[in-house]
């Protein structure tokens, strides 16, 4: 049993972030291929924040508790016919490892019969399980960090299709991974697949309106001068929490499809019919989980500004651009958005992160408060529900204002 003590320990971890619980064992990062950069920055902050609270006979308890690169370097060796494997470059043992795993960083290629070849998804994917296979036995505990949750638009089946995404959610415990975080997945019910392992999918709601007060001096969240807008149904509790937490008004649009013909594996689009009041004289705020090619919410961006709408803006979690930003340049030109605000969790085009209308929003601080928690087996809570965080910035807003 816990005592008095303790147990106000543990409620004081949750607010302020102090470590009530032994940890696991040592942390050690494990940077994929497309990941180093990102986990760079998160071994930075996990360093920051550990140096803020250790004390020196913790230290002297958990040999490797505080050091100052938590990283564990890992090569993952292609040979010339394209097969791969795993070599781990330090020791591993009684670790508590977390795997960071960029899926969506096409920017990384290997020599395969002597042509460059970009690595996919899959390719991506198959890395992983070939590290957690080198690191299975000796670490005390394996978690990964997908950011974009491997084949997550593959979450459910449709007559006859392959179910990717509950498969690959098995596997991976299969393999023995404890925990698997990812963020903003297309269909968190895709976790019924490992009920019996750790999941979590992290909303950087918080990070976001940070990053849109830094970035837009007159921002107002007063009601009638601002609409948060839904991109399709699907969407639309994403939406809705950034609406109710805002307290402005939502709008949603319905994709409009022909289900007689199908293009790229989906129905095309026929129009974007738009639910909701006036947005005439407003700022919009559209919210998605990622842009793709971005056709969507360009179409959704004009409609705002011809329905009077005075600034668009974008947020999501993932901005992908399959088909390059020459689009989205064209149409900050035009006036028809003015910023588009996406996190740092995956890989970004170089061009995209010189754009004047793009806002970088840093989730790297967020993952290793992350880390230190799930290491101490603490509570996560207050870390998954920003709802408190957000309301003490917009508090703090609005004193600054008056």
């Amino acid at each position: 049993m816990t005592s008095a003590a303790d147990e106000k320990s543990y409620s004081r971890y949750n607010q302020y972030g102090e470590n009530p619980m032994d940890p696991v064992g040592p942390i050690g990062l494990i940077a994929l291929k497309g990941s180093t950069e990102f986990t760079e920055k998160v071994n930075y902050y996990l360093n920051k924040r550990r140096s803020e609270y250790q004390e020196e006979e913790f230290v002297a308890r958990y040999p490797g508790f505080y050091r100052e690169d938590y990283r564990i370097n890992v090569d993952n060796t292609r040979f010339s016919s394209g097969e791969g494997k795993a070599v781990i470059k330090n020791t591993v043992r009684g670790h508590d490892l977390y795997i960071v795993s960029d899926v969506m960083n096409s920017s990384c290629t290997y020599k395969m019969y002597g042509q460059d070849n970009r690595m996919s998804p899959d390719d991506h994917y198959q890395d992983l399980k070939r590290v957690i296979l080198a690191c299975s036995g000796k670490s005390r505990r394996i978690n990964v960090i997908m950011p974009f949750l491997y084949e997550s638009r593959q979450h459910k089946r449709n007559s006859r299709e392959s179910l990717d995404c509950a498969f690959a959610l098995e596997e991976l415990y299969n393999l023995g991974v404890a925990n698997i975080i990812t963020f903003d997945a297309h269909d968190e019910r895709v976790a019924n697949a490992i009920p019996l392992s750790g999941f979590e999918s992290l909303n950087p709601t918080y990070q976001i309106i940070k990053e849109m007060y830094k970035q837009i001096p007159d921002l107002s969240f007063t009601h009638g001068k601002f609409m948060v807008v839904s991109p399709d149904e699907g969407g639309i509790p994403r939406a809705m929490y950034f609406a109710s937490i805002l307290g402005v008004p939502l709008g949603t649009f319905y994709k409009r499809r022909d289900y007689t013909t199908v293009v790229n594996g989906r129905n095309p689009i026929i129009a974007h019919e738009f639910l909701g009041d006036s947005v005439e004289g407003m700022d919009i705020l559209i919210v998605d989980d990622m842009i793709s090619s971005g056709d969507s919410m360009l179409d959704i961006a004009r409609e705002m500004k011809a329905r009077g709408a005075r600034n668009v803006y974008c947020a999501v979690t993932f901005a992908l651009f399959t088909e390059g930003i020459d689009r989205f340049d064209k149409a900050y030109e035009e006036g028809i958005i003015n910023k588009v605000f996406a996190t740092n969790l995956i890989y970004r085009r170089p061009e995209l992160l010189k754009a004047p209308w793009f806002a970088d929003v840093n989730m790297a601080k967020f993952v290793a408060l992350l880390i230190d928690a799930i290491n101490h087996d603490a509570s996560l809570s207050n870390l998954i529900n920003p709802t408190e965080k957000i309301q003490k910035l917009l508090r703090e807003k609005e004193k600054l204002d008056n």
